[in-house]
């Protein structure tokens, strides 16, 4: 009987890595969430402030995500992602010299167009390191860690304000982006130059065949724009991820405002803990079962189209998270399991890219997806601070959550159906 060939297990080191610079990403990001009562009663930042100062952030990390998933195809994924993780460490520590909205709103616009560049990265990072088979499930790892960095700072934020200041949180999570760069300065490399790897992993990484042979060159935007499948993605990633930012960025504010009953900057952290640790799990489940469909014989298209029906399925209860008489805890429980659901979404969909096209073109399509979901985050929050700031004057601010909730609870089998109808079959993209 042969011998077992050891494959190795390096590249789950570097799913390690991206997962904590997604979880540090989220960490910058969401720490403007966990203030936002602060903020309004220290700097009279309202919502219409707060939903300007958000669409700042949305607007350029839409930006960020088409011209950096671009120039990490140029100059690939070691010196693009330190680059990124640099410049967002320090627009995250700038947010302490904010006075008033205009000073969120410049640090905000530089943190959104650095941090656009990590999935992209993170993306073309799978795409190099794991197979088709196993890309779903790492990249709901590495995709945790959005949740990972939205349990954090709900926790860490609150005691840095008692202890010191609403700036010191800011400079304290921004700071680990640095710490971040010297592991992966050390640990990461493409698998043909990473000499911790084994032969036999570098085999099972490159096991798929149509891939063996992809030529090196740099493909145009325009010609991306021309297959089906890119505008799959987009339309997928514009009608969903909005629905993550209103959770991000608004939940906190409901849970203060309309759940408040005693909820203050200290006290709405366990909330927001059960909420992102029911999506740590949803995101590795979600990834993790698709892969299962696949080891089963499903093909890998089929597999994320049923996994991503029954995630959009799951996130239609939350249109009654506001409904009349139901408690706090079963409306948190009914957002977590939305939010959980989707992450799962996200797992899936993500994973699209890398089984349709070359890896040479991933991160590009990715941004391209990816700014899709930034412009529609902007048009959440537009909306979102619109709808409350009218309640809100007219005394019936949970009315205008019901509202928003009724959107989230629409947005993923709206989205599934016209993904479906506009590529019902599978195809992999074979770029001249």
């Amino acid at each position: 009987m042969p011998e077992k060939v050891k494959i190795g297990n390096y590249r789950w080191t570097v799913c390690a890595l991206i997962f904590f610079a997604t979880t540090i990403n989220y960490i910058d990001r969401q720490v403007i969430g966990i203030l936002k009562p602060l903020l309004e009663s220290d700097l009279n930042i309202g919502e219409r402030e707060y939903s300007y100062i958000v669409m700042v952030f949305q607007l350029f990390y839409a930006l960020g995500l088409v011209l950096t998933g671009r120039l990490i195809d140029k100059i690939g994924t070691k010196i693009g992602y330190a680059i990124a993780v640099t410049f967002w460490s320090i627009a995250a520590m700038g947010h302490a010299l904010a006075k008033g909205a205009p000073g969120f709103g410049f640090w905000r616009g530089l943190l959104g167009i650095s941090e656009g560049a990590n999935f992209p990265a993170a993306i073309k990072t799978v795409a190099e390191w794991f197979p088709k088979k196993e890309r779903a499930l790492a990249t709901g790892i590495f995709n945790s860690g959005t949740n990972v960095g939205a349990i954090v700072a709900p926790v860490a934020v609150p005691a840095i304000v008692v202890l010191w200041s609403w700036q010191a949180a800011f400079i304290i999570t921004g700071a680990l982006g640095f710490i971040w760069l010297i592991f992966w300065i050390i640990y990461y490399e493409i698998p043909e130059k990473q000499k911790r790897v084994k032969a036999g992993e570098i085999a099972h990484i490159n096991s798929d065949v149509e891939e063996q042979a992809e030529p090196k060159s740099d493909v145009p935007w325009l010609k991306l724009l021309k297959y089906r499948q890119t505008w799959v993605f987009f339309i997928g990633k514009g009608l969903t991820d909005p629905i993550w930012w209103f959770y991000l960025f608004w939940i906190p504010g409901w849970l203060a405002e309309v759940r408040g009953a005693g909820l203050d900057l200290k006290s709405f952290g366990l909330p927001l803990v059960f909420i992102y640790s029911m999506t740590t799990v949803g995101s590795i489940f979600g990834g993790w079962i698709s892969g299962y469909m696949i080891r089963k014989g499903m093909t890998p298209f089929n597999a994320r189209k049923y996994s991503m029906l029954i995630f959009a399925l799951l996130v239609t209860p939350i249109v009654f998270a506001q409904a009349p008489g139901i408690s706090t805890w079963g409306a948190v429980i009914l957002i977590a399991l939305a939010a959980s659901s989707h992450q799962a979404w996200s797992a899936n969909i993500f994973t699209t890219v890398s089984d349709a096209f070359p890896k040479r073109a991933v991160s590009s399509v990715t941004g391209i997806g990816g700014m899709a979901g930034a412009l529609g985050g902007l048009g959440i929050s537009y909306l979102a601070g619109a709808v409350l700031n009218h309640y809100k004057n007219a005394g019936h601010v949970e009315t205008g959550y019901m509202i928003m909730f009724i959107v989230a609870g629409c947005a993923y089998i709206i989205a599934w159906a016209v993904m479906h109808i506009f590529a019902p079959k599978n195809k992999i993209v074979t770029l001249e």
